[in-house]
This record gives C-alpha cells, sequence and structure tokens, in this order.
C-alpha cells in the first residue's frame, strides 16, 4: 500500500529581480509546484505589472488592445501570496548578507536571488543617436511613443526609417506602415533576416513588404544621423551619401544583455551574466534567466531557450534534481500579419548537407530542407509553414527519415505513413 508523502519544506524567501517575460514564466511555473519557496517577491523596474512582449507589434500595428498585452493584474500577484515591488530598480546586492537594495531604498532579504533583467536595444554608435525620436523597440514605452508619433503624423510628419531588417525591425515597420507612416528598412547585410533565411526566402519576403509599401535599403551603411537644431531628429544619412527623411527612427539592430548588475555586484560576466547548466551564476545564490544570462557563449533573444532555461530553474529552485540546460535548435517565426515564415537551423548548406527544395512561385510556397545522413538539420518555409513543427520535431529528436526521403516535401501526411510503415 502506497502512502502519501508530504514534500520537504521550502521556506527559503526568492526575490526574483525582473517582472518581464522571464521572470513570470518562472514565477507561474513555481506557484504550480508543491515544493515551491514559501515566500516569494518580484521586483520589476517597469510600473506595469508583466505583460507579452511578443504583442508589442501587433499593438503597434492597430490589430490588438493595450490590455491584451497583460499577464497577470496586479491584484493576482496579492491574491497568491506574491509580494510585488514595481517602478523599483535594483542599484546593489550585498553577497555577503543576501540583500537587496532598490533605487528608493527598499532594503529586502533574500535566500536565492534571480536576475532576470532583461536587455536593451543595441545603439549604434554615430552622430545623432541621443536626439528626440530615435526609438528602441522594446517595452510598453517604446511601443506607446511609436503609436503616438504614428497617430500625429501628418503629411509632412510621416517618415520613419527603421535601423535593422531582422524580425524586430520588420515588425516595427510593418505597424508603423500600418498607421499610415511612410516606411523606410536598413539593413546591414545584403538580404533581410539574413540570419534565419535563405537568399530565395528573403527575397520573397522583401517582394512581399515592398508591394504592400515599404521600402528597403540592403547593404546600407549608417554614417549618421541630422537633427533639425533643436535636438528632434529629421534625417538619416547613408555611408553612400544618401539622404532620408526622418520624423521618427526606430534602432532595431540587436539586443545588450542587462549584465551591469551582475557586473556591479563581482558575478562572473561576458556579454552576458555567465550561468551554468542549471543557470546558478558564479554565486550559488544568485541564478540568472533569459536575456541577461550567458550560457556556453550563448546569450538569448528568443522565448523558446528561455522556457526551457525556466524549467530547469524552476526544478533546481524547488530542490528536484534535473538535468541542465542545453542549447537545441530553436525556430523562427515572423508576427506580421499576412506572411508565414518559419525557420530552424544552419542558413547555408556545407559539404555534408543534401539540400531538398521545393518552390512554387504562383502560390508563393517555398520549402528548402538541409539533411545529413537522412536527418533534418535545418529548414526554412515561406507561405505555407504548416509542417514547419513536425520538421523541428524530426529534427530534434534526430530521426533517420530515410525511408520517407522522397515525401519530406510534402510534409506529416505524406511522410508518416511510410515512416510507420517502415517501423
Amino acid at each position: 500500500m502506497r502512502t502519501h508523502e508530504t514534500p520537504p519544506s521550502n521556506d527559503e524567501h526568492l526575490v526574483i529581480v525582473g517582472n518581464g517575460m522571464a521572470g513570470h514564466r518562472l514565477l507561474e511555473a513555481l506557484l504550480k509546484h508543491e515544493r515551491r519557496p514559501q515566500r516569494i517577491t518580484v521586483i520589476g523596474a517597469e510600473p506595469s505589472p508583466a505583460y507579452n512582449r511578443i504583442l508589442l507589434s501587433p499593438w503597434l500595428a492597430g490589430e490588438t488592445e493595450r490590455q491584451a498585452l497583460t499577464l497577470r493584474d496586479a491584484d493576482w500577484y496579492a491574491d497568491v501570496g506574491v509580494e510585488l515591488v514595481l517602478g523599483e530598480r535594483v542599484i546593489d546586492v550585498d553577497r555577503k548578507h543576501h540583500r537587496v537594495v532598490t533605487d528608493s531604498g527598499r532594503d529586502i532579504a533574500y535566500d536565492r536571488l534571480v536576475l532576470a533583467t532583461g536587455s536593451r536595444p543595441a545603439m549604434p554608435s554615430v552622430p545623432g543617436i541621443g536626439l528626440v525620436g530615435v526609438h528602441g523597440f522594446r517595452d510598453l514605452d517604446d511601443a506607446a511613443a511609436l503609436t503616438h508619433v504614428a497617430q500625429n503624423a501628418t503629411a509632412h510628419t510621416n517618415h520613419a526609417v527603421v535601423i535593422g531588417g531582422g524580425l524586430l525591425g520588420l515588425e516595427a515597420a510593418e505597424g508603423l506602415r500600418k498607421r499610415g507612416m511612410q516606411v523606410t528598412v536598413l539593413q546591414r547585410s545584403q538580404q533581410l533576416m539574413n540570419r534565419q533565411l535563405d537568399v530565395t526566402a528573403a527575397t520573397l519576403l522583401q517582394d512581399e513588404l515592398e508591394k504592400r509599401g515599404l521600402n528597403v535599403i540592403t547593404g546600407a551603411r549608417l554614417s549618421g544621423l541630422e537633427g533639425d537644431g533643436q535636438g528632434y531628429v529629421r534625417a538619416v544619412h547613408l555611408a553612400d551619401g544618401c539622404r532620408l527623411d526622418a520624423d521618427c527612427v526606430v534602432v532595431a539592430a540587436g539586443i545588450v544583455p542587462n549584465a551591469e548588475l551582475g557586473t556591479w555586484i563581482g558575478l562572473a560576466t561576458s556579454r552576458g551574466i555567465v550561468v551554468d547548466p542549471w543557470l546558478t551564476t558564479s554565486d550559488p545564490a544568485i541564478h540568472a534567466l533569459g536575456e541577461c544570462c550567458e550560457f556556453e557563449g550563448q546569450t538569448y533573444g528568443l522565448v523558446e531557450p528561455i522556457w526551457r532555461q525556466v524549467e530547469v530553474l524552476t526544478a533546481k529552485l524547488c530542490h528536484e534534481s534535473i538535468d541542465g540546460y542545453v542549447e537545441a535548435p530553436t525556430a523562427t517565426k515572423l508576427k506580421i500579419s499576412g506572411i508565414s515564415l518559419y525557420a530552424f537551423g544552419p542558413i547555408e548548406p556545407d559539404e555534408g548537407h543534401e539540400v531538398l527544395t521545393y518552390h512554387d512561385p504562383q502560390q508563393g510556397d517555398y520549402r528548402r530542407l538541409l539533411l545529413r545522413d537522412n536527418r533534418i538539420e535545418g529548414a526554412v518555409l515561406y507561405g505555407d509553414t504548416a509542417f514547419g513543427p513536425w520538421y523541428s520535431e524530426q529534427s530534434l529528436a534526430g530521426r533517420d527519415l530515410g525511408v520517407c526521403r522522397q515525401a519530406l516535401l510534402f510534409g506529416a501526411g505524406d511522410a508518416k505513413p511510410l515512416l510507420e510503415e517502415a517501423a
């Protein structure tokens, strides 16, 4: 006869610094665990409770309302017994006495500390970058400011320039275009989304965006921003002499981990706060999670690997044994209405890859798979992306797909019966 065992008490006080998506995902996971820390305090620098940053793009585009972004309102934290501190930034940590200090002078003791401080836009070092009207696109304030600019634009003040032709830049550009602005996207490389797409898919994407009215300049080298004499941006200059009118500039050319607090308090840092496979820093009582952390030289800007980090850290904080975090291919999906794109793995094939390609120009569908020894290592899908998750699943499993190789480009419906028959 089995007897019920009461889980061991976890009377530790956990302090989570950061109320963004990573910190909130961790909190939600902990609250479902029977061995969770009994006391949890969450400190957020922004005045609003956690919200879904993924929906900033649809909000900017006018496709969703502000309230749809909120993950939990402030009352929820009190209802579940979590202390929530908003609008305060942690400026120091006394590691010897296990205390954190905020910019308001608040002093909080901890047993374990999680740093989930996120990241900020990487700002190019060019003249004029500090002018009024130059924005990032990372938080509510950025999205609200850009929405305000677009809503108040006139025929003479409706030019926007987006620096960066990656995921975030394209989503910001499309959002501003939908708000009625004339938008130019500057991409340093010779193709859009050069870290995720091959040339064919990037060309299809650029063609579609230009049909919608976006102006795309690839191979662009930024030389500086021009002001109006009163501190406001008015133009963008490129190295080739081109001048672009700009009443608003959005910088979406990469991110920088917010690792300064880790450096200040003496933790091991590089680009981010260095962690081991269990998201533990060089101080065993302090963990780092999400965009502010660095693992094996890798930093993070997509949610999928961060969600896997949350699973590991939840188990760690609840004193469960678990395999550590390991890197895995992460799929890229573009959040622009009417454009479906899905990609993972290497961009360019090497000598050991077999390349399978399907392209239907009339339907706008394109699929390219990279196989090695009959196993999928990379995929790019544009148009019909329904098969993307199945390809990713096969890749993560390292499955030999030789028996269904001829059917692979036609997706799971054609390939799965051949796999099942062979099994």
